[in-house]
């Protein structure tokens, strides 16, 4: 059996090593996970008690349409049901729209260091990726537009960028909008948005009623704390949006999941001790780096990305052997570690055993 060609040499995507796993693999009892940008409040009361609601009915296919969750986010962002599209986390709406979009020989525009499935989806439809490197750990987008040609179908922006935390202004962005051709689809990434508290961000829902070449994704996986049930959104024209439709499988988001996320929707109390719990532990992480000489990326996320002045793959070995995971082995940033915020206990111990091992391994 032969597969497409063009898929034999894709690397297939590594997510943060398991708790589980590290704990087998090095005999360890105590391990912390600071590698996929989870929250460490969990979830809300309100979405454990809707999960736990909807186990009497795991023998009957779900919504498929998510009709329930649509109305409740439709209100919630003041936009129309058919503008909305769900997947099993936002990572299946960037599958669906790129099997949408892109088709082979197709151009699609990225920036050189960002969330990896852009470039995955892209290379399985055999389309022509272009990487734009980007500018401080910052999107590019004066040179993303200078890259668009009549073959430009899609062009991909994360905002806050994954890995660096980076943020790109409303400003700009409203500028990039109007600049680039409307037959381009600008694929607007929002996964860490909620975490945002800076004046210059830009809501990209808010954009969309000027820009029907634009759609918005966003996750209950991050700030909501429902990333084992995996479910995100999509939003964007109802044209867009049917395209996409078109493609996405039966039953793509579960039960659970969407019982979950409705609820999640009406817990803005939850979600705001989230966010200032959040801002808390980036201000900490920052100021040990600051303290232990580091520069990191100002972050905007979850997570920061500091340079550990030495390669990166030697210092996530030895915090894996002290039992912190993080993120290693970036492209373009050899020495540099992304470390998601946790607890206030868990940054202390990783503050603790980062500075052993940076007075272990030598330059």
């Amino acid at each position: 059996m032969q597969p497409k060609s063009n898929i034999v040499h894709l690397p297939v995507y590594q997510p943060g090593k398991p708790i589980e796993d590290v704990k087998r693999e090095l005999g360890l009892n105590e391990v912390v996970k600071l590698a996929s940008n989870e929250n460490p409040s969990g979830c809300s009361e309100s979405a454990k008690a809707a999960i736990i609601e909807s186990l009497s009915l795991t023998h009957i296919y779900p919504d498929g349409a998510s009709v329930e969750l649509t109305a409740a986010l439709a209100e919630k962002l003041n936009v129309q049901a058919s503008q909305i599209i769900f997947g099993a986390g936002s990572s299946d709406i960037i599958l669906m729209t790129a099997r949408a979009f892109l088709a082979p020989g197709d151009e699609t525009i990225m920036a050189d260091e960002t969330f990896s499935q852009y470039k995955h989806n892209a290379e399985v439809e055999n389309a022509r990726i272009v990487e734009v490197p980007l500018k401080d750990g910052r999107h590019d987008l004066p040179a993303m537009l200078a890259k668009v040609t009549p073959r430009t179908k899609v062009l991909w922006i994360c905002n806050p960028n994954n890995p660096t935390g980076t943020i790109v202004s409303h400003e700009e962005l409203t500028a990039f909008m109007k600049a680039v051709p409307t037959d381009v689809l600008v694929v607007l990434d929002e996964a860490y948005g909620e975490f945002v508290n800076d004046e210059s961000y830009s809501n990209g829902v808010s954009m969309l009623n000027d820009h029907r070449n634009l759609l918005v994704l966003r996750t209950f996986s991050k700030i909501y704390g429902l990333a084992s049930l995996r479910i995100g959104y999509g939003i964007g024209h109802p044209d867009v949006i049917r395209y996409i439709n078109q493609v996405r499988e039966p039953f793509n988001t579960s039960r659970a999941a969407q019982a979950a996320a409705k609820a999640s929707l009406a817990d803005d109390d939850f979600l705001q001790s989230c966010r200032e719990a959040n801002a808390a532990g980036v201000r900490y992480l920052q100021e040990q780096f600051d303290r232990m000489g580091l520069s990191y990326f100002p972050s905007y996320g979850n997570f920061v990305m500091v340079d550990v002045k030495r390669p990166s793959p030697e210092i996530f070995d030895a915090l894996l052997r002290r039992g912190i995971i993080v993120r290693a082995r970036w492209t373009y940033y050899p020495t540099y570690i992304r470390v998601s915020v946790g607890t206030q206990a868990e940054n202390e111990s990783f503050i603790a055993k980062l500075e052993q091992v940076m007075q272990e391994v030598t330059v």
